[in-house]
């Protein structure tokens, strides 16, 4: 099953079943919450899911959103009716940055059928199909069982190891260039990048339409990355989108180093580089 659900597409399935999961987590780095954004419009019957609150810990060890506990998670697929057996249809308000983080987290947790609507509500609303008002409609509670473990995760000291090894994996920044180089930095206390990172900015997945680009332009991107890649961004969030993009293209075996830069710089005697080369 590819990740990625066109808008006609999950049309076609909300009419002849099985009826899925809609997980709405639309969401914005700094605020404001997505949920007057849900209630404003949703798709028929989704859900929302707190991103900051369902989706990460509170920032500290493990960086600016740690995941959370199993338990937590569990909780919050079990309350918007996520079942063993559930297809889920992950959207946001349009480039997928915060929906892939579900879809990352439900396949790690052993979830399979997980899709993503490629452009989020705005394709959606783009193609006049129908949109909901006001809170979500209470569901029956789901038994979906948190398993985490099913995706490579790497945590600051494997990849401390990995540093000036010519036999490692390719290490991926997928941040903007200008944080990446340390030009700019509105969010993390310092600036930089873990050295020997390549920059490959996930949002150049992103049409202008929010929707992702054809599978072919997104393999050319990453056609020198090698086998097993490891991703990293400012707190794990947009690495999970690197992540869907290269799944989409059959890169199947990427990690994703979860704390990021947010964390790496929680230890001062970790090496940081400046500058626009590795």
């Amino acid at each position: 099953m590819a990740d990625l659900i066109e808008a006609s597409e999950l049309a076609r399935l909300l009419e002849t079943g099985p009826m899925p999961v809609l997980a709405d987590v639309r969401w914005t780095l700094g605020g404001p919450p997505g949920l007057p954004d849900f209630e404003r419009a949703h798709l028929p019957g989704a859900q929302y899911v707190d991103l900051e609150q369902e989706l990460s810990a509170e920032p500290g060890e493990g960086g600016r959103h740690p995941l959370p506990a199993p338990a937590v998670f569990q909780q919050a697929m079990r309350r918007i009716g996520v079942n063993k057996d559930s297809v889920v249809v992950v959207y946001d308000g349009g480039n997928a940055l915060a929906a892939a983080r579900l879809w990352w987290m439900l396949t790690d947790a052993g979830h399979t059928s997980v899709r993503v609507l490629n452009g989020g509500v705005a394709a959606w609303a783009a193609a006049s199909l129908p949109l909901e008002t006001g809170a979500a409609a209470q569901v029956a509670p789901g038994d979906f069982v948190a398993a985490p473990g099913h995706r490579s995760l790497l945590g600051a000291a494997e990849v401390a190891a990995m540093l000036g090894q010519p036999s490692s994996a390719s290490l991926i920044d997928v941040r903007a260039a200008d944080r990446y180089a340390g030009e700019s930095e509105p969010i993390d206390p310092v600036a930089g990048h873990i050295p020997g990172a390549i920059n490959l900015p996930s949002m150049a997945n992103i049409g202008p339409d929010g929707r992702f680009l054809e599978p072919a332009v997104i393999a050319a991107r990453y056609a020198e990355v090698g086998q097993a890649p490891v991703v990293y961004c400012g707190s794990g969030i947009t690495a999970a989108h690197t992540l869907l993009a290269l799944y989409e293209v059959g890169v199947q075996d990427a990690a994703i180093y979860a704390g990021s830069w947010s964390d790496w710089i929680t230890d001062p005697s970790r090496p940081v580089a400046t500058g626009r080369t590795p």
